[in-house]
């Protein structure tokens, strides 16, 4: 097991802990959901919904995490921008729900008026506001991106990467599959679950579990299913079997999906998922995509949050075919809600501290040394005293962090190319 005395080797390049979860305590410690808060998510990339759910000026759609709520609208001129979805008098949220419509934005509470743009407009007895100065005093801006259709918001700039940046490594396999023109079938569902944020993608990306607990997806895939790791995406695969299921929902699935004439031959029976660091997943299927994520709401609670999309395709076959994925997929969704709430559930044990990892788990591997990188706490088996988040206010080695534990700074080596990989 790895220590808190663990240093790296005599070359520098060795972290110790490569072959290690992170410890349980990082899934519930208060202080640790608090870094991650301020480290992780506000820097992140969120998505928040496709260009053509939001079509007509006015417009919007919401997202809330990290104690934001963050509005998408679109404006008269037709430009897209991104706001807090808070009035600048005295911070009352404009919008309610996860989407709208609206001419202007009209505080309900002191009718405060906004426009599409975000400029303040309206004051009620504006002259009896003697420090006020509309032209300041404007709905606060988001950061705002755009990639292959998809509207994603980021809280801080902290000098990361863009979405189409991380992505750059899969451009060319996500091309075919005409992101752009997708529309929306159905609307977003939000899912609650018990269990901290990192179990629900340490899931997600993690091949090994696959012929243990999903036996539909063992009888579909066979033993095509692999992962690998790039530096902010992870990258899952299978490709379905001839093989006829013994379930009928699968054996439908395999008989009815019908030939789809903007992929190519090796995708017409493919199915792709990626990961964007850090909770962003892209389903991609031969008859729909569907984007998911999970938001944290506390140390040991999140907010799954995901929407499918669709090319328009009137035939029957089709429209089964999309059924068919969904009633597959809502049971891998049960199947994994009972394996990460039964962890969750074991982290809580004092017998347990780390994990040894496969060197298959590439992905878990990744994201453990990243987190470690971004977060020096996380080295530490066991749970600083409470409060030590207020003493640590970057990853640089102030307060509690590298420096102050006597773990030697990272010095890990580049990522791998080609990227790592395993198969489940």
């Amino acid at each position: 097991m790895a220590t808190l005395r663990d240093t790296f080797d005599n070359f520098g390049n060795i972290d110790p802990q490569d072959g290690w979860s992170l410890p349980a305590w990082t899934y519930s410690d208060p202080d640790f959901h608090a870094v991650e808060m301020a480290r992780i998510f506000r820097p992140s990339w969120q998505v928040v919904c496709h260009d053509s759910d939001i079509p007509n000026a006015g417009d919007w759609h919401s997202i809330d995490y990290c104690g934001e709520s963050v509005i998408v609208v679109r404006g008269t001129d037709r430009t897209v921008r991104a706001f807090t979805n808070v009035c600048r008098h005295r911070g009352s949220r404009l919008v309610d729900g996860a989407t709208g419509c609206a001419k202007k934005l009209v505080c309900p509470y002191h009718a405060w008026t906004y426009e599409l743009d975000g400029r303040l407009i309206g004051v009620p007895d504006s002259a009896s506001y003697p420090t006020l100065d509309k032209g300041r005093a404007g709905l606060v801006p988001v950061d705002l991106e755009q990639w292959r259709g998809f509207w994603f918001v980021r809280l801080d700039d902290d000098g990361g990467p863009s979405v189409a940046a991380m992505m750059a490594p899969y451009e060319a396999m996500v091309e075919p599959y005409r992101f752009t023109e997708l529309a929306a079938l159905g609307r977003v569902t939000l899912r609650p679950r018990e269990v901290n944020w990192k179990n629900v993608g340490d899931n997600y990306s993690d091949g090994l579990h696959i012929p243990v607990a999903h036996p539909g997806l063992t009888r579909l895939f066979g033993k095509s299913y692999g992962v690998e790791a790039e530096e902010r995406v992870d990258r899952m695969w299978g490709d379905l079997i001839d093989r006829p299921s013994v379930n009928w929902s699968e054996r439908m699935y395999q008989r009815l999906l019908p030939p789809v004439a903007h992929l190519p031959a090796d995708k017409q029976r493919h199915w792709l998922y990626f990961k964007l660091w850090p909770n962003v997943a892209f389903d991609i299927y031969p008859d729909q995509v569907d984007f998911m994520q999970w938001l944290p709401t506390g140390p040991t609670t999140c907010l799954i949050r995901e929407i499918s999309y669709v090319l328009p395709d009137e035939r029957r076959e089709m429209k089964a075919a999309r059924y068919l994925n969904w009633r597959i997929n809502r049971q891998v969704n049960a199947e994994d809600t009972e394996l990460i709430t039964r962890v969750q559930q074991g982290m809580a044990s004092k017998s347990f501290t780390m994990g040894p990892l496969s060197d298959k788990e590439v992905c878990l591997k990744h994201f453990c040394s990243r987190m470690r990188d971004i977060i020096p706490e996380a080295r530490l088996e066991e749970a600083p005293l409470a409060g030590w988040s207020r003493q640590s206010p970057s990853p640089s080695g102030e307060g509690l962090g590298v420096g102050a534990i006597g773990l030697a700074p990272s010095s890990r080596a580049p990522t791998p190319t080609p990227p790592l990989k395993g198969r489940g």
